[in-house]
């Protein structure tokens, strides 16, 4: 069988950008595959606002971030990258993390240089408060020396800014990092961003939440020497808006015809998440058992 820690690593040879969107349960990640993303992307902020209703400030455990993370792999044929936020703990935290989400199947993961729990940049008007550069460093090698495929991708992620994110970005590469991935938003714009990328040793992965809606042109993502594109909360919201869109026409109509929302067809949506094969399958071994 093809592992996909393989798959995502001929892809990082082969292809220039790779482009990823946010996954927060296997239905969106099915869909992504659909659309032709080359990987998923899971997105904690969404796993925490589908599965508790709840802000993404890693109130959901490890163990609820893994089952939703396992589900997604199992769901799809291509890698996925998950979000283990900030390992749940410390380096030796971190060993156990890497060991379960490599069990999982996923093909790769990212962690951050936040204290424990961490806070959401985009909910809090303050800075994140981040863990020492030292403890950020004994984190990434620890999730170096934990993995037992080494096709395995670490994306290192830091909240700094500056000068101290570039600082962190080159000891985290020298830890093993395989990628580094910075909070976008906190160097100024785009050319920050880029200015910030040809520091460093390694290519950047790219979170595309500040900047989904002008899209980055590819020369600058070439300057930048980003490899990973994602769009981790663009599902989240389309399937939000679209849902309480639909829903409040709903409500008004009593029925579905005269909604402006677009609805799949149930028959699409069948198709989509495997009913003919689960049928093909019980008419192959328990249609004997209705004789």
């Amino acid at each position: 069988m093809v592992r996909q820690t393989s798959v995502l690593r001929k892809m990082v040879k082969e292809k220039e950008f790779i482009y990823t969107a946010g996954a927060y349960d296997s239905l969106s990640a099915i869909l992504i595959e659909r659309a032709g993303f080359d990987a998923v992307f899971t997105t904690g902020f969404g796993i925490s606002a589908s599965s508790l209703g709840l802000p993404d400030a890693e109130l959901y455990t490890a163990t609820e971030n893994l089952q939703v993370v396992q589900n997604i792999v199992n769901a799809v044929s291509v890698p996925v990258i998950a979000d283990a936020d900030t390992g749940y703990g410390n380096a030796i935290n971190v060993m156990r993390t890497v060991r379960q989400f490599e069990k999982a199947g996923v093909a790769g993961i990212t962690l951050e240089d936040q204290v424990v729990p961490k806070r959401c940049p985009l909910g809090i008007s303050s800075k994140p408060e981040l863990i020492s550069l030292e403890e950020g460093v004994a984190k990434i090698k620890a999730a170096v020396d934990a993995r037992t495929d080494e096709d395995f991708v670490i994306i290192a992620r830091t909240d700094a800014e500056g000068e101290e994110a570039v600082k962190r970005a080159n000891a985290y590469i020298e830890a093993g990092a395989d990628f580094i991935q910075p909070l976008s938003y906190v160097n100024g714009d785009e050319y920050g961003l880029a200015r910030f990328g040809k520091a460093l040793a390694r290519p950047l992965s790219v979170q595309m939440t500040v900047f989904a809606g002008s899209g980055l042109p590819e020369e600058l993502l070439r300057e930048m020497n980003a490899k990973f594109i994602h769009f981790p909360l663009v599902p989240l919201l389309l399937a939000s808006a679209a849902v309480q869109k639909g829903l409040s026409e709903l409500l008004k109509f009593k029925k579905t015809k005269e909604m402006d929302t677009e609805m799949m067809s149930l028959s699409e949506f069948k198709e989509i998440i495997g009913f003919k094969e689960i049928e093909s399958l019980q008419d192959k071994y328990l249609s004997a058992l209705q004789k």
